[in-house]
């Protein structure tokens, strides 16, 4: 398990990851909200353990960061901040668990191991197909070892049309799947997004389209079959 610390006592945070190696848990430490992003931006942490008071961008700020982005990494809250509607407002922010200081260490490590717990259950599977892997958790796409960048709503097709194994998925159930309740029926949102992920996925062409019925994931597809939906 690897940790980022935020937490701009010194001493604390020093102790605290001191602690956590004793734990066999590995911990970073960022003494103000900027160094937190700039971490989080780069190295992958299974649990953000924030102090709410920093400097720079505050714990607050990096948790609805941390929740924006979709990493889906648990955030422990690690505060003087005691009272309950403080602890109400940490976890409308997105917090998963709250600890007040003072506190012991050894209930910051098993609220630790239980949130890691969680979360590895609660991790979807990788999913493969064609040369692709796809990795929801860590949103992630590589195919054939390269990674390639993908846009949300790209990921969110790509992702059902690989779930469905092989099988053909509708333009009306990926605009099902892939976008909000209000999203137009007649709208081409489909079309002009298969299209731009066949673009970055490369060739040879993986999303084949079935006329008349739809697109799957099948090696040799050719996007430009007649009679079927555009890509």
């Amino acid at each position: 398990m690897r940790v980022l610390i935020v937490e701009d006592e010194r001493y604390l945070a020093e102790a605290v990851r001191d602690g956590l190696r004793l734990e066999a848990i590995a911990a970073d430490i960022a003494g103000d909200g900027d160094t937190a992003l700039e971490l989080l931006g780069v190295n992958d942490y299974d649990i953000a353990v924030l102090d709410r008071d920093i400097p720079g961008p505050s714990g607050d700020e990096v948790a609805r960061h941390i929740v924006a982005s979709g990493s889906g990494v648990p955030i422990l809250m690690l505060t003087a901040a005691d009272r309950i509607d403080d602890k109400a407002s940490g976890f409308g922010l997105g917090a998963d668990d709250y600890l007040t200081k003072p506190f012991e260490l050894r209930e910051l490590v098993m609220r630790l191991r239980a949130l890691h717990r969680r979360r590895a259950h609660a991790r979807p599977p990788v999913l493969e197909g064609a040369g692709l892997r796809l990795d929801p958790f860590r949103r992630e796409v590589f195919r054939d070892g390269r990674y390639v960048a993908l846009t949300r709503k790209q990921f969110a097709v790509l992702e059902v049309l690989l779930a469905a194994e092989g099988g053909v998925v509708s333009a009306e159930e990926l605009l099902e799947r892939a976008w909000d309740q209000n999203a137009d029926p007649l709208t081409n949102a489909v079309r002009i997004t298969v299209s731009a992920l066949r673009k970055r996925l490369g060739e040879p062409q993986v999303i084949a389209t079935v006329p008349g019925v739809g697109y799957r994931i099948g090696t040799g597809a050719d996007p430009a079959r007649p009679g079927g939906p555009r890509e």
